[in-house]
């Protein structure tokens, strides 16, 4: 079924619920999607700090997360959750992840019942090694059919420039996927649909922890031989674990795989390669979390990736050497003979 074809009513009113970077620009594709296909949408963004919520209202910007870019007039926020959340058809997750299920249970009560729920985060639960999907199905009490992930190259600055970028939106139920990819379908925005949920979740998660490695490796000075090299060995990881829990390999080798490894890994744009280039310069990691305004999923992540990894016996020796260094095991110098150990064997062997 091709997006045009979607039966799936598309909601006039959208709650986004996170006021940062991805967020604020997602509510952007939505208001242009909708602008651009002559639909009258209203986009409500959801934000814990007032000053984020009164510049978007009053002057259209979010200079906080995306500087001078313009936002659409449909697109308005508040402070007020149950205001943000009332009618809305789409509901918008881009918080962090670790506070997402004690959020969820404080939301439950103020969707409406019929709701679709999009996942824009890219992180793996610590303690439960849960994905988004799974903890919004949990602790939301809906299907998996109503349950929607958008993941891809999305370095959230670029997008709200308006350069042109391609997604996926995944979801269990392809009809799902198809309408809520036509609501997102903005000139500059081109999203292809997925059945895959695992593996397009999984592309997104584990991306963050080598781009981290390819972060430390640039602080460290080492060459682009050796960046892409981790990065190429880290598509093997990431698709080692995808299979390993179901997930597609032409996934991997797609826009949630493949294409959003090389964005976050090769960007200045993104937080887990600026995270792990602090790391690799010498900084703490309180140190980065001081110099950084948003959080970097991969140091939150990459301990539940190698824990999951473990429980399934999937080797994964990138993201291994990369959780050593930030519980303090290994120091940012003995990484890089680290990055690359495993046993000789055909490359074909994953």
């Amino acid at each position: 079924m091709t997006v045009s074809e979607s039966p799936v009513p598309a909601p006039d009113t959208v709650a986004v619920l996170g006021a940062g970077s991805w967020g604020t620009t997602f509510a952007k594709i939505l208001a242009d999607a909708a602008a651009s296909s002559g639909v009258e949408r209203k986009i409500r963004i959801w934000g814990r700090r007032a000053g984020v919520v009164d510049q978007i209202n009053a002057e259209h910007r979010n200079e906080q997360y995306l500087k001078d870019i313009e936002l659409p007039p449909a697109v308005t926020a508040s402070t007020d959750v149950a205001e943000v959340l009332r009618d809305a058809g789409l509901v918008v997750l881009a918080v962090p992840a670790q506070s997402l299920r004690p959020q969820l249970g404080e939301w439950k009560r103020l969707l409406a019942p019929d709701a679709i729920v999009v996942s824009l985060m890219k992180g793996l639960e610590l303690g439960t090694d849960a994905r988004m999907s799974e903890v919004i199905a949990q602790e939301l009490g809906i299907p998996e059919s109503r349950v929607v992930v958008v993941s891809g190259p999305n370095l959230a600055m670029e997008i709200a420039r308006e350069q042109p970028t391609a997604s996926v939106v995944a979801c269990s139920d392809a009809d799902t996927a198809a309408a809520i990819a036509l609501c997102c379908t903005a000139p500059y925005f081109r999203p292809y649909t997925s059945t895959d949920v695992v593996g397009v979740e999984i592309g997104g998660i584990v991306k963050n922890v080598i781009a981290l490695a390819v972060g430390i490796c640039e602080g460290r000075q080492m060459g682009d031989n050796t960046k892409a090299s981790v990065i190429t060995r880290g598509l093997a990881e990431t698709s080692r674990l995808a299979l390993a829990l179901g997930g597609e390999a032409h996934t991997m080798a797609g826009l949630a795989g493949l294409g959003d490894l090389v964005a976050t890994c090769s960007s200045a744009l993104s937080r887990n390669h600026t995270a792990g280039r602090l790391l690799g310069e010498g900084l703490s990691l309180e140190q980065v979390a001081e110099q950084m305004t948003q959080t970097a999923e991969g140091i939150k992540s990459g301990p539940a990736v190698h824990e999951l990894a473990g429980k399934l016996n999937v080797e994964m020796p990138i993201t291994a050497a990369v959780v050593a260094v930030l519980e303090g095991k290994m120091s940012v110098d003995d990484l890089g003979p680290r990055l690359l150990a495993r046993a000789l064997k055909s490359e074909g062997d994953y």
